[in-house]
């Protein structure tokens, strides 16, 4: 995924070299620089652990397919909300 920079630059946690502290870092640097800039800064922090369980699975399913998202993709997101399970597997080519 990072190969094929399918992740969002700023995706932090679950990938290495990327921790949830270094996120905490990049958001303080931030802030910093805007205050120093004279900027006003906001911040707005969401819980997401609940998002899918507040969520019929099966019509979110049905609309990713409607939506053109198949194969792989849809398979992984089937097996995680249908299961709460999900297996990764990598090939490494040479």
């Amino acid at each position: 995924m990072q190969t094929n920079s399918v992740l969002y630059q700023y995706q932090f946690g679950f990938r290495k070299n990327y921790s949830t502290s270094l996120a905490l870092i990049e958001v303080v640097d931030s802030i910093i620089k805007y205050l120093d800039d004279s900027d006003t800064v906001v911040g707005i922090y969401l819980d997401l652990q609940k998002t899918f369980d507040t969520v019929n699975h099966e019509i979110l399913l049905t609309k990713m397919k409607n939506y053109g998202i198949r194969g792989v993709m849809y398979n992984w997101f089937a097996s995680y909300l249908r299961n709460n399970l999900v297996l990764l597997v990598t090939t490494v080519l040479k």
